[in-house]
Parts: C-alpha cells; structure tokens; sequence
C-alpha cells in the first residue's frame, strides 16, 4: 500500500466518513451528514482525512476553544455541540482533538501518525498555544472490576499496561493530564471515561495572535 495522503476535508468525503465510522465504532452512532457538512463550515481547517488509493481511511476532527471555559470538566457533547461544533472560537489558543479514526485493517501502519502530524501542523501554522483532546480508554474494560479509571490510565503512563489510544498518544508526544470521567457515556469499553491529553507547541509565539489561513493544507 502506498504511503496515506492527508488532505483537508471536502462535502463530498461525507458519505465515505460515515461509512468508515460505523466500521471503527459498531456500537457508537455516527455522525450524522449535517454534522460533518456544519463542522466543514465551521472550522474547514480543522477537518483532514487521511486518503490511499483506496479511498479515505482515517479522519482527524478539530476546533478552536477558549480553554479556560472548559477545564474544568466537560463531556464530548457539550465542548463539541453534539458534533456541530458550534463552540469553535477563533479568540481561542487551544486546538481541541474531537474525533480521530482509522480503518481498523490499517492500524499499527502509521495511519493515526499522520493524522496526529497533520494537527500539529496546523497548530504551528496558526501559532495557536496548544492541542488538547479526551482520548478513549478501550483497555480499560478488562481491568474495570479490579481498579479504578486513574489507576488504569495511570498505569498506561508507567508502562505497566498498553492501552490502544492512550499508549499510542504517549508515543506522539502528548502529556497525560487525568481523566474524565461520563465523557462519552455510550462509550462501553472505556465505562464512559476518557484520558485528558495535551500537546504543547514549541514555536508558540504569545506575543502573535492565532493566524486563520484560509488556504492551508495538513
């Protein structure tokens, strides 16, 4: 297989993303057309794909916060708006990782890699301060019955366990924060609970302000 080509997000990937979704979370529902087609109008920038000869195969979903406004706690659907991401903030310093997923026959070849590169290009590019995002704890189902949620993401971060998402952003490059817990309820292999992540970008400049390029591609 040649090497993934990551590009921006067009309308017309929509039906192919939905089809992909449902393969990567059978028992979570997918977005919906109108989602995708509002986070495009919202935040075009911040909606990439990851695309072989075979058609697309992972996808990255972002937006801009004001952090402050969230740190606290939050679910997916509130810092998102159910998906339609109507929260983005252009005033924002911090790109918020809502949604990444590769075709399950693809992972382990360096689809999520790309994907996760292609954000923090983009972060640079728009000298915003930071990425955040909630991970999901898939491994956590196997060790719910003996420890809690911060023990088992805890352990992740020792090199005890290997959690599939969690174990994988440690290696990109991101800090483990906590967790939070009824982040994505409907999500039953991580109970619920979701790792707060965070990346911070060395060539953040604070003394510039966020550029929104409109042209810029991952």
């Amino acid at each position: 297989m040649a090497k993934p080509r990551i590009r921006r997000t067009q309308k017309q990937d929509i039906p192919a993303l939905i089809a992909l979704q449902r393969r990567v979370y059978p028992s979570i529902p997918p977005w919906s057309e109108h989602k995708l087609s509002e986070q495009l109008e919202v935040f075009p920038q911040g909606q990439i794909v990851a695309e072989t000869e075979n058609g697309i195969v992972g996808c990255a979903s972002s937006l801009i916060v004001l952090w402050d406004d969230w740190a606290d706690s939050h679910t997916w659907r509130e810092i998102t708006s159910s998906g339609t991401f109507s929260e983005h903030n252009p005033e924002g310093r911090t790109l918020y990782g809502a949604e990444v997923f590769v075709d399950p026959a693809l992972r382990g070849l360096g689809v999520g890699h790309l994907l996760y590169e292609g954000r923090r290009k983009l972060c640079r590019a728009m000298n915003l301060k930071r990425i955040i995002a909630c991970g999901r704890l898939p491994g956590y189902e196997a060790y719910a019955d003996a420890m809690g949620p911060e023990f088992y993401a805890q352990k992740v971060v020792w090199g005890d366990f290997v959690d599939p998402v969690l174990s994988f952003q440690l290696r990109e490059g991101f800090s483990y924060c906590g967790v939070i817990p009824d982040y994505l309820p409907e999500d039953v292999e991580s109970h619920g609970n979701a790792s707060l992540i965070v990346w911070l970008n060395p060539d953040y400049d604070p003394s510039r302000p966020t550029t929104i390029i409109e042209d810029i591609e991952p």
